[in-house]
């Protein structure tokens, strides 16, 4: 693909760095229209983005030096370089949150309604920001003949094997995202969840993710002998955890209106 968008002089223009800003735009973009129903004002999402932001990339950037620290042997401030790819979703995630529920506790917020409009715009801004991964060839995939299998040549492809047909899995990602983000979109307009929206969102992208995981061929990371990949032990934890959550909220609400 096109790692590299545009190169004028000392300005490089990178496919993934523009890509992550153009999902992290259209994320604030639905999350204002979002928490402005629920009473939340555009000051408040502005700020909340801010932090969330500046600690999502920690996080994110974070994890994946954690996991590969071989790739940063000898040249630290190569760490620094994320526009050139080299981001895990669940330390994004994680510092994002941690961020959030700090501005959330100190702003008396509803932390239903915050987590609801999380759950609706980060979908959709992680689609727009797997593109990206597209592009500049990473979180490639393992080596098939299907015939939708795309082939990396561009000699700055951080895929492996170059021109050897992959699995898409960046894209498979951006077509699980999308379908997540219609889901709970629609979801959204039909009643009010109160928390539970983003319970359903972590129970579905953990599923896709894990299962998604399955064609990736990238150095990430491993656990339980190399059983399951760093995101998938997250992802299959947090589905299940939130599954748990959904179906005690729903005993719940079923006692309540039998007592009723």
């Amino acid at each position: 693909m096109h790692p590299v968008l545009v190169h004028i002089g000392f300005v490089t223009i990178y496919t993934y760095g523009l890509f992550v800003a153009l999902g992290i735009l259209a994320a604030l973009w639905m999350g204002t229209y979002e928490a402005q129903k629920r009473g939340i004002t555009k000051e408040q999402v502005m700020d909340m983005a801010f932090y969330a932001i500046l600690c999502g990339f920690a996080g994110a950037r974070g994890l994946f030096v954690a996991l590969n620290p071989s790739l940063f042997y000898g040249r630290w401030l190569d760490v620094f370089k994320i526009w050139e790819g080299g981001l895990v979703f669940y330390g994004g995630l994680i510092g994002a949150l941690l961020a959030v529920a700090f501005y959330v506790y100190r702003h008396n917020l509803e932390p239903g309604a915050v987590l609801d409009v999380i759950a609706v715009c980060a979908p959709l801004g992680h689609a727009i920001g797997r593109m990206g991964c597209f592009f500049a060839g990473c979180c490639y995939g393992r080596i098939c003949t299907l015939p939708w299998a795309v082939r990396f040549t561009n000699p700055q492809t951080l895929a492996r094997p170059i021109g050897v047909p992959l699995h898409p899995t960046q894209l498979y990602s951006v077509l699980a995202n999308l379908t997540i983000f219609a889901i709970l979109f629609t979801m959204s307009r039909r009643a009010k969840c109160s928390g539970r929206l983003f319970l359903v969102y972590i129970l579905i992208y953990g599923l896709a993710r894990s299962f998604i995981e399955i064609f990736r061929n990238d150095p990430r990371g491993s656990v339980f002998g190399g059983m399951l990949s760093t995101s998938q032990a997250i992802g299959l934890t947090a589905a299940v955890i939130s599954a748990a959550v959904l179906v005690v909220l729903y005993l719940r609400d079923r006692s309540k209106k039998t007592d009723g």
